[in-house]
């Protein structure tokens, strides 16, 4: 049994990954997923966040406006800095419950977190190994060009504004370059399964 945060750069390939891990036989889940329940109505995290920043931020059926919540906190640290005090510490809590759960049922070898940030919001601290994705710069600016149908430097803007990819690694237990192809990454998957989950098994066997 292991916790892991999967995490990685836009474009990195992280989602690919996860559904590979899915395939072998992992328990997945997906922090953004968990980011939107949070806010979901009737939620103490929706209730705050239209304390904080009015009821102009919902749909007409109740829902946050996640775009138009992310155009009032592109240009605005300061916003930014209080949707993030109400949405991560919920992610946090949802995320530890999970992990209780798993723990309890034991129903799969290892659990694996998909967390875009999960180094920048510390949620490294609550897992047992941090897996990082990596992808050389130019593949990543291709993918997430024919991804988004965005320009070269739209990318390179939001590349910017995160975590750069070289400061992550030292944070990282397991690296999958997902520069390649799929069978590629497939085959180091494979490699770190079995060195993680199947030998450690056998050993205490």
């Amino acid at each position: 049994m292991l916790v892991v945060g999967l995490t990685g750069n836009i474009g990195s390939g992280k989602s690919s990954v996860a559904r590979f891990l899915k395939e072998m036989g992992a328990r997945v889940i997906d922090t953004d997923q968990v980011a939107r329940d949070v806010v979901a109505p009737g939620t103490p995290a929706l209730n705050q966040i239209i304390k904080h920043f009015g009821t102009g931020i919902l749909n007409a059926d109740g829902t946050l406006d996640r775009p138009k919540m992310a155009r009032i906190v592109f240009n605005d640290p300061e916003a930014l800095k209080r949707l993030n005090s109400i949405v991560h510490p919920a992610i946090r809590a949802e995320i530890l419950k999970d992990i209780a759960d798993y723990k309890t049922k034991r129903d799969a070898p290892l659990l694996v977190i998909e967390a875009p940030l999960l180094i920048e919001t510390g949620m490294n601290n609550i897992v047992d190994q941090v897996w990082l994705v990596t992808v050389d710069a130019k593949t990543q600016i291709q993918r997430v060009m024919k991804r988004d149908n965005a320009t070269a430097e739209q990318v390179t803007r939001r590349l910017a504004a995160q975590m750069p990819q070289e400061d992550k690694l030292p944070y990282a237990h397991r690296v999958i370059d997902n520069s390649g192809t799929p069978g590629e990454t497939l085959q180091q998957l494979q490699q770190i399964w079995s060195d993680t989950i199947d030998r450690p098994q056998a050993q205490a066997e």
